[in-house]
């Protein structure tokens, strides 16, 4: 962060676990949080940036005055949606898909749920941030067994949150889709879109390291309807999956910006971020002039998920896809780009706020029905691909995992050399042999029928099988 060209300032969180962010003792964010507002000498925007940051930021709003412009949220509702056997009630509640959920009350309930699941099934700690570091617990986990599933739920009381069994939704080209929004009081849109993981690192259930911005219906109306039910104001981040039906179903709510937010940047420059703020410093917030086809690059994860065998995604999409969104407005013609991602909202480009103008920049907090047709911006503009690279202050992490990309790449080509399949390859190929020369001519060799074509690939998730 401190080689950013947009970072003025950075200033240091409190001690302690997790970055000092416990939301059930807030004192030391509160005090860190005053200090940083006496440094900045005016009030600023408040930006939470992961889900545990956004349950304690919102815990201490009330005590945190006039010192920051944070979003209104109800009692605890961060905390709610976060929480994962919660978020499973909300969805039964409002009709929003949902993969098929189990919240176990004993060992056995977990292995007879496993069971009537289906095996493989997805087990997931309700609250993860609750899980002690060094237990070797995973918020996710793809159990096998029912006696898995069993082990599981006896380290409940370890874990600190409840055990909850999910069906498992296979993975796969065109399943994974998200949602950002912006949305001012009452859960009213002010920049919203849908998008498609095309790419992510690890392969299929990490994060998103290739993303388009794809407006789909579906995904469009349950985020709009969940934000409008719970009153929602603030940025959000919704993961969806499509299942074999073709259904998208709601798999995690996250409060805040997610990691890719910057792809739903329209083509005036307009961002949820800087949509939340000019919204929370009462200024006003432009029609929103959509950009879908624009893509997101992770960098570093998309090379590495490139190079396990796919391309980068830069193709066009068809016209068909690029349906318009709620919000669209009428196509503008004269429509520019705005300012770049470090200029302050509401303020003219090239000339620093006065005191008198806009609150500060945003304060990162954390560890981490139409109206109108839709303009397809031409791929030669500027803007159309936001390109980021991870990991730069640690590299660490990023240095890890090309190190197992490097040691499962290297047993990959072995096994390729000696013709052995790739272990849990669900695909099949027929191969036809050339007929063997024979003294007496040429021996037919009625070759073998192909192979039927496979159902809908079950591949566990590598992260969770690793």
């Amino acid at each position: 962060m401190a080689r950013s060209r947009y970072l003025r300032a950075v200033h240091r969180g409190p001690d302690g676990g997790s970055g000092g962010l416990d939301p059930d003792a807030p004192e030391a964010l509160l005090a860190c949080l005053a200090g940083v507002s006496e440094r900045i000498g005016r009030p600023a925007v408040l930006v939470a940036m992961d889900d545990l940051s956004a349950i304690a930021v919102a815990r201490i709003a009330p005590r945190l005055g006039e010192r920051f412009r944070i979003p209104h949220q109800p009692d605890g509702l961060p905390a709610r949606v976060a929480d994962k056997a919660e978020l499973s009630r909300l969805c039964a509640r409002w009709d929003i898909p949902h993969p098929e959920t189990v919240i176990p009350a004993s060992g056995a309930e977990a292995a007879e749920a496993a069971w009537g699941l289906g095996l493989p099934t997805v087990a997931k700690w309700s609250r993860p941030w609750l899980l002690p570091p060094g237990s070797g617990l995973r918020s996710t986990t793809l159990v096998h067994s029912a006696a898995e599933a069993r082990r599981l739920y006896e380290r409940s009381d370890e874990a600190g949150c409840r055990l909850l069994l999910q069906r498992f939704l296979p993975a796969g080209p065109d399943t994974d889709w998200f949602f950002h929004g912006a949305f001012t009081r009452g859960g009213h849109p002010l920049l919203a879109g849908s998008g498609r993981k095309e790419l992510s690192w690890p392969v299929r259930t990490g994060l998103t390291a290739v993303g388009r911005w794809l407006p789909d219906p579906a995904v469009e109306e349950a985020g709009l309807r969940i934000a409008e039910r719970l009153g929602y104001q603030g940025i959000l981040d919704l993961d969806f999956r499509r299942d074999e039906r073709g259904c998208f179903r709601l798999v995690d709510f996250n409060p805040r910006p997610g990691a890719q937010f910057r792809l739903f940047t329209d083509a005036a420059g307009l961002d949820v971020v800087q949509a939340m703020y000019l919204d929370l410093t009462g200024q006003r917030v432009p029609e929103p002039v959509p950009w879908p086809g624009r893509v997101f690059v992770a960098e570093n994860y998309a090379l590495l998920a490139a190079v396990r065998g796919r391309q980068l995604p830069f193709r066009r999409e068809p016209s068909a896809r690029l349906a318009p969104s709620r919000r669209a407005p009428a196509a503008r013609a004269d429509a520019g780009p705005g300012p770049g991602p470090g200029a302050a909202p509401g303020v003219p480009a090239g000339r620093r706020p006065g005191p008198d103008e806009a609150p500060a920049a945003p304060v990162p907090v954390g560890a981490d029905g139409p109206a109108g047709p839709v303009r397809v911006v031409p791929q030669r503009e500027r803007g159309r691909v936001e390109a980021a690279w991870f990991a730069t202050d640690d590299p660490r992490p990023f240095l890890a995992m090309l190190a197992a990309f490097l040691g499962r790449g290297a047993d990959k080509g072995a096994r390729v050399l000696r013709r052995v399949p790739a272990h849990g390859r669900r695909t099949a190929r027929a191969v036809v042999r050339a007929p063997r020369q024979r003294a007496g001519g040429l021996t037919p060799q009625t070759p073998p029928a192909p192979a039927a074509p496979p159902a809908a690939a079950a591949e566990p998730d590598e992260l969770l099988t690793r």
